[in-house]
């Protein structure tokens, strides 16, 4: 087998393969002994049938599928000789076909970069410090309760927090339009839902009363039909129902799996929750701040085909987040490209490191990660014996504490600075940077 190799640029190679015209008949060959012990031909015996006879049913069908087969075997063995580590599958270039001489191909296909990670020390990383307050739990247990409001009919004006049951037609120059009216529709009062002035406009309303209103769509109103414009609603009130916050009590506790210890077993069991919650959100946030810092200390080019791949696999995630009757592959790759670099990008840098600093998912650390996971369960040894025995679920655990690792790994060289904040602040999610 002659093979030679030729770079077209940083990550794409261009490979010729020769095979001998002794191998390829060798090949053929043997398919055709194979096909005469088990060939029907009319006038033979099974087994019995002349080798002249199949060669001239079956040689062209053998010939195929040895040169397709021998295609397949002499590639991966010519990568494997030339110590080349392909991104994807090759797109293969017949050059010489013939029958009777050498099978020469050529195989085009990218390879995985060559780079070692490097840069730990120009990262800079901003490790939030928090603790639970008792006012910090004192605002979560409103949270809660706010969260199972009740409302009771009310037999006064509407105010800002109340239930209004409401119908309503709109209108644009005296002119009814699509999707602006409604019956018995639930409306809080002050919830956000509607468009700007609406819901302010209600305010002071009592049942049975009608008013007519002239809000105002936003000039970036996703239907550009009504983008902008004024609208005339007739709104009709039905009812009106007053919140009612729950009492800190037994019953309200159960809702929350709480059967024991009153309110300070409640406290109790909110404040671990919320230890919890913190933990991961620093944890979190530091994560990200380290994969910033190693893509931007470690640019490398990546394969077309690995990029491809992993848009394909957003596309797909994307129909099953959202549903509808798309299919993935009529959503636009570019939606997903640059997210899909940068998995790319992030999972050969990882996986680097890993390399680099052999690194292995620690037995305990793993445990504690399940065990931290199933406090959140109601019987936590059954979680845990659960993970125990999935290994699909254990491998992907594994791959998280990997992860913690290269976190690890990373910090006990980066630039870390500690800042103290409030609990609101440490879990407040970061927000995405706005498009220029």
């Amino acid at each position: 087998m002659q093979v030679s190799v030729e770079s077209t640029s940083a990550l794409e190679r261009r490979m010729t393969v020769g095979v001998s015209v002794e191998r390829i008949e060798t090949e053929v060959n043997k398919r055709l002994q194979q096909t005469a012990r088990r060939a029907k031909v009319p006038g033979f015996r099974p087994g019995k049938v002349p080798m002249s006879v199949i060669r001239q049913r079956y040689e062209d069908a053998a010939r195929q599928e040895a040169l397709g087969d021998l295609i397949q075997s002499t590639f991966y063995e010519a990568v494997v000789e030339q110590k080349l580590n392909p991104a994807g599958a090759p797109a293969v270039e017949p050059k010489s076909f013939e029958k009777g001489k050498d099978l020469e191909y050529v195989a085009t296909f990218e390879v995985f970069p060559e780079f070692t990670v490097a840069g730990f020390e120009s990262i800079a990383i901003e490790r939030l410090q928090a603790d639970v307050a008792e006012a910090d739990v004192d605002n979560m247990l409103e949270i809660l309760r706010k969260q199972n409001t009740r409302f009771e009919a009310a037999a006064r004006a509407a105010e800002n927090g109340d239930q209004l049951n409401i119908d309503f037609v709109g209108k644009i120059d005296g002119e009814v339009f699509a999707g602006g009216s409604a019956k018995g529709t639930q409306l809080v009062l002050g919830s956000g839902r509607m468009i700007p002035g609406f819901e302010e406009a209600l305010v002071g309303a009592k049942a049975g009363e009608e008013r007519v209103i002239n809000p105002t769509f936003p000039a970036d109103y996703q239907n550009l039909d009504l983008a902008g414009k004024t609208a005339e609603f007739t709104v009709t009130v039905n009812s009106i129902a007053a919140p009612q916050l729950p009492e800190l009590n037994d019953d309200f506790f159960a809702l929350f799996g709480v059967k024991e210890g009153g309110l300070e077993g409640f406290r109790a069991e909110v404040r671990k929750n919320m230890e919890r919650e913190l933990r991961q959100a620093i944890k979190s946030k530091v994560k990200n701040q380290v994969m910033d810092g190693l893509l931007a200390a470690n640019p490398i080019e990546v394969p077309k085909a690995l990029i491809s791949n992993e848009v394909n696999r957003l596309r797909v995630q994307a129909v099953q987040q959202f549903g509808g009757n798309l299919k993935p592959e009529q959503l636009p790759a570019e939606l997903f490209e640059e997210q899909a670099k940068r998995r790319v990008v992030l999972g050969l840098v990882v996986a680097e490191v890993v390399k680099q600093c052999e690194l292995k998912p620690d037995d305990a650390r793993v445990r504690e990660m399940i065990q931290e996971m199933a406090s959140a369960y109601q019987e936590p040894e059954q979680v845990v014996a659960w993970y125990y025995k999935n290994d699909q679920q254990m491998n992907e655990v594994r791959s998280v504490v990997l992860e913690e690792q290269v976190v690890d790994t990373v910090l006990q060289k980066a630039n870390v600075t500690d800042k103290a904040v409030s609990y609101e602040e440490a879990v407040k999610p970061v927000e995405a940077p706005q498009a220029a």
